[in-house]
């Protein structure tokens, strides 16, 4: 299953991690960073009726697809990629920062957040408490926390870390106890995504948020993950209630990056905007 194997291997990397001068260094550029953005404010006051708030990831690799494009091998510039995405009207972006699976890093979301400016999420399997210090400490104004990746108590105890840290923090979950959970142990929870992608087949379904956002009341913003490829798919999330949507593959993928996050969000390009946005490529 691939989320026990990329939990078995980020428990590993993290034993690694969990030194006294490790956690001392984050905590000295922790002092040098500004506070975080207002990640939630700016997604929901992003929220539209014609279309959700746009979380806009990047995303170098996934574990059952590999490269997001053949080019990535040689260049992959995620500053470009996000400076796209605000061009376009992302809200946020968020930045994948899991090495083993993903090809991520820590210095994608750090240049990121330095280059441009929009609030970031640090898209990690979050399993310690050092992981919210290097979420903060390079530019990351959310976290993500995977409710089936942790029981009830480290979800509460994690929560609390991040408020400490000024990190606001997007839930995720895959089924209907995931939900509750959340809404049982976390009732001011803000933002509750919904992964319609199963993590042990990598699989991505919409009937997911069809029946997830049905249980979660009214004042939450809810968080379409996944799946996400073309306008009707928008609409239909955006039906079932969703707020926000968080999309990765689609965009990154398309030849013109900005057409397909004007698709989605339903807006016609102006003749100021046909100007080709396609991935940046070294020159």
């Amino acid at each position: 299953m691939i989320l026990d194997r990329i939990l078995e291997h980020k428990t590993a990397e993290l034993r690694r991690k969990k030194t006294r001068g490790y956690m001392a260094g984050l905590k000295g550029k922790i002092a040098d960073r500004p506070c975080p953005l207002e990640f939630a404010k700016a997604v929901k006051e992003a929220c539209g009726p014609e279309a959700p708030a746009l979380i806009a990831e990047v995303k170098k690799a996934s574990p059952s697809r590999g490269l997001m494009r053949p080019e990535f091998r040689d260049h992959f510039d995620p500053v470009g990629i996000a400076r796209l995405y605000k061009e376009h009207g992302a809200a946020a972006v968020s930045v994948l920062t899991d090495r083993d699976f993903f090809q991520g890093q820590l210095d994608d979301l750090a240049r990121v957040k330095d280059h441009v400016g929009l609030p970031a999420l640090n898209k990690e399997f979050m399993l310690d408490e050092v992981q919210f210090y290097e979420a903060r400490a390079y530019g990351a104004d959310a976290v993500l926390l995977i409710v089936a990746a942790l029981d009830r108590i480290q979800l509460e105890d994690f929560y609390a870390v991040a408020g400490g840290l000024a990190l606001d923090v997007l839930f995720e979950t895959h089924h209907e106890r995931d939900v509750d959970v959340v809404l049982e142990r976390v009732p001011d929870a803000e933002l509750i995504g919904i992964n319609n992608r199963d993590l042990q087949t990598f699989s991505a379904d919409l009937s997911v948020t069809d029946r997830l956002a049905r249980r979660i009341p009214s004042g939450k913003i809810i968080v379409s993950e996944s799946g996400i490829r073309e306008r009707n798919d928008v609409l239909r999330i955006l039906d079932a209630g969703a707020g926000a949507m968080l999309v990765g593959e689609s965009l990154i993928r398309a030849n013109d990056i900005g057409a397909k996050i004007l698709d989605l969000r339903g807006v016609t390009r102006s003749t100021r905007e046909t100007r080709q946005a396609a991935v940046p490529r070294r020159k």
